[in-house]
């Protein structure tokens, strides 16, 4: 049986100043991760009223979910 990952790497950008998008596949929350040199952080991408983004698949299930 093939294991599922729960997060989702969607975007990618750099080679030394890395910034990826990962998606959580339970939730559908989307996080930004930013690394550079030895550094790095991750964190929820929020939108302008301050909650989490979610990607199109989990957004169209919580909707189905309202009616």
């Amino acid at each position: 049986m093939a294991r599922e990952d729960r997060f989702e790497k969607v975007f990618e950008q750099g080679m030394v100043n890395v910034t990826e998008i990962w998606v959580d596949r339970v939730t559908g929350v989307q996080y930004v991760f930013h690394a550079s040199g030895y550094a790095g952080g991750l964190t929820p991408l929020l939108g302008p009223d301050g909650r989490p983004l979610l990607c199109d698949k989990a957004q169209e299930d919580e909707y189905n979910q309202q009616d």
